[in-house]
């Protein structure tokens, strides 16, 4: 074989070996970006437990976004406890008196109308003894399967850093 023709074979090269090492740099930086994305913006979770049902279902997969940590009274959102992670809604936040009775669930006094929670809101003997005012920074959440929830009623308030995010997402894996 000769020089020029050796040459020109890998001339011929060329264009398919740019072409995939163009490919493969565009699938590293999609990669990168998908996962500076999870790790940093969003999270992911397979929800597993009872605590949120009906809205959430054992086996959903639930996003939420960290960085927006200011909630309002309805937000559901992901938090941790003894590693394990819960998902809750929001029913007070900093200042407020929480207080559970017979009649169910007070905020400054006011009975609050929960539209889709289907069951009472009752206390739990190991946990807190109501009223109590919210800290500053922090918020109470319940489960919306009051019966059975694990929420601020045995946790008590959450700080609001503490929290992972804000619930943005909810993929339904089976029973639709």
């Amino acid at each position: 074989m000769t020089f020029k023709r050796k040459q020109r074979l890998k001339k011929q090269r060329s264009p398919l070996l740019a072409d995939l090492l163009y490919l493969l740099r565009k699938l590293l930086l999609i990669a990168v970006v998908l996962a500076s994305l999870y790790v940093f913006l969003f999270g992911l979770v397979r929800y597993q437990g009872t605590d949120m049902k009906p809205a959430i279902k054992d086996g959903d997969l639930v996003a939420y976004y960290r960085l927006d940590k200011s909630y309002q009274v309805g937000d559901l959102l992901a938090y941790g406890y003894k590693s394990k992670t819960y998902i809750g809604r929001v029913v007070a936040s900093g200042g407020d008196v929480v207080d559970i009775t017979d009649k169910g669930l007070l905020v400054n006094g006011s009975l609050q109308q929960e539209n889709n929670i289907y069951t009472d809101t009752l206390l739990y003997e190991e946990g807190l003894s109501f009223p109590i005012t919210v800290p500053k920074d922090h918020i109470f959440v319940l489960g919306d399967n009051r019966e059975q929830a694990l929420d601020s009623r045995v946790v008590g308030a959450i700080p609001s850093q503490k929290t992972y995010g804000k619930v943005v997402m909810l993929m339904r894996r089976r029973n639709f």
